[in-house]
């Protein structure tokens, strides 16, 4: 019982962060929309177009799903080539394998299940992004009391951590709004078109840069803190070059991805540190990221190459 307890903790814990996710999604269509009121008005469009975070979630759903192929093939292939490096299940424990898919399921299935009542009450236009998180949290804690594993010690812990993540989000916006309004009220922003539209390449080199920059700053800062610091700085320009807003939306979130892979600061790493065992040495774990982050860069140019994996979808459902 308290296995089953400290798992279904878990759970309502990460449907908090879930929460926190289903924001910075719903920050990233806010920041990248208003970067495109903004580049529509500067082009003298005083009936602005919107983007939606509906329109970024499908948008993402074909690239998601390729980088999720991405890493299933590289694992098999790993398995093939180097078998070694991925042993089979030994031969005493595979008696109880049939066992172990039924405690799989049990444990997937509900997660999986939320995340697509999340995500789908958004692509179907029931919800909003806060309403959709909500979505989210109040399914966790129906999991949690149908197993019989919510107390109010849980409860109380988790609505802390809420708090507090929602909190820093805010403390951060406010900083970076204070940042922005200087910036742009010192000429940062002029001086930045005028850096970006010089560039050799023309728009090509202009995004090649800002995904550089954006890719170098991933090893050092937090994807909020990128969001809403650079983001509303280099997208406006770029739309104003004609980019499709959803493409260039999808491209910064991608590269932003990588952020949680990259040392020294990569959540993702110190997770895995905080599961793996003592014999497992952080280097260890430095080194078997870098396929993976190698991945998403491949996927990075292949939408760059093909901007119709992300802008396909978003079109023929909402046109």
């Amino acid at each position: 019982m308290t296995g089953c307890c400290h798992r279904h903790h878990l759970r309502i814990r990460y449907a908090g962060a879930d929460h926190t996710a289903i924001h910075r999604a719903g920050i990233t269509g806010d920041v990248i929309s208003s970067a495109y009121q903004q580049s529509q008005l500067d082009r003298g469009i005083f009936s602005p177009e919107t983007v939606t975070v509906g329109d970024l979630f499908l948008g993402a759903l074909i690239p998601g799903l390729m980088l999720v192929g991405a890493y299933i093939l590289y694992l098999v292939g790993k398995a093939i080539f180097q078998p070694d490096t991925v042993p089979a299940i030994p031969k005493e424990e595979r008696s109880a394998m049939d066992n172990m898919f039924r405690r799989v399921c049990s444990a997937l299935l509900p997660p999986v299940l939320l995340v697509g009542l999340v995500l789908g009450s958004i692509l179907a236009g029931w919800a909003t992004p806060t309403e959709a998180a909500s979505v989210g949290a109040v399914g966790a804690i129906l999991l949690a009391l149908m197993r019989r594993c919510l107390t109010l010690g849980i409860l109380k812990e988790v609505m802390q951590t809420t708090t507090q993540v929602s909190s820093m989000v805010f403390i951060i916006l406010v900083g970076a709004s204070i940042f922005s309004l200087v910036f742009r009220g010192y000429g940062g922003d002029d001086l930045v078109r005028e850096f970006l539209t010089d560039l050799p390449g023309g728009v090509f080199g202009a995004v090649l840069l800002v995904m550089l920059v954006i890719f170098l700053l991933g090893f050092f800062l937090d994807f909020i803190e990128i969001t809403f610091v650079v983001v509303p700085i280099v997208a406006p320009i770029l739309l104003s070059m004609g980019l499709d807003p959803i493409w260039l939306g999808i491209m910064i979130a991608i590269n932003l991805q990588t952020s949680f892979l990259t040392p020294p600061f990569g959540f993702a790493l110190f997770y895995l540190r905080g599961v793996a065992p003592a014999s497992i040495t952080t280097m260890q774990i430095y080194r078997g990221v870098i396929p993976f982050i190698l991945i998403q860069l491949l996927a990075l140019i292949a939408i760059a190459q093909w901007p119709a994996l992300a802008t396909w979808l978003p079109t023929l459902v909402y046109g």
